[in-house]
């Protein structure tokens, strides 16, 4: 018997996805802290941040934010990838194994928007 005809290899591939995704999650969670933690510092401290210093913390916080969005387009690719592969027999019947890739999906073009809107305001501002 194949490997993509045992039901467990579809439950254990979306159980992988789930886990990549929370990555992503996290991943995107950090980069939002990281960015406005330099203005939480500056409103609690009573002084302006510095350029270099804004510009360290806007930096960081985007690139944690795409690569946030990227873990989570390259786990949805992967998990498609398997989840086509499989014996349609393994799959129950009315089950949806995209669900997961379109979920990912949103989430990287929500950290991406984010994080283009991160860039925007750090030019507007200065």
């Amino acid at each position: 018997m194949p490997y993509t005809a045992d039901p467990r290899v579809l439950f254990a591939a979306e159980r992988t996805l789930l886990a990549w995704q929370r990555t992503a999650i996290a991943l995107m969670g950090f980069g939002f802290v990281v960015e406005r933690f330099g203005l939480f510092l500056q409103i609690a401290a009573h002084q302006s941040e510095s350029a270099a210093q804004r510009s360290f913390s806007i930096m960081t916080g985007v690139l944690l934010l795409l690569l946030g969005a990227a873990v989570a387009l390259i786990s949805a690719r992967q998990f498609h990838r398997v989840a086509k592969n499989l014996d349609p027999a393994v799959v129950p019947p009315g089950y949806w194994t995209q669900a997961g890739v379109v979920l990912n999906v949103i989430i990287a073009v929500i950290a991406s928007m984010l994080a283009l809107h991160f860039l925007l305001a750090a030019k507007a501002t200065g």
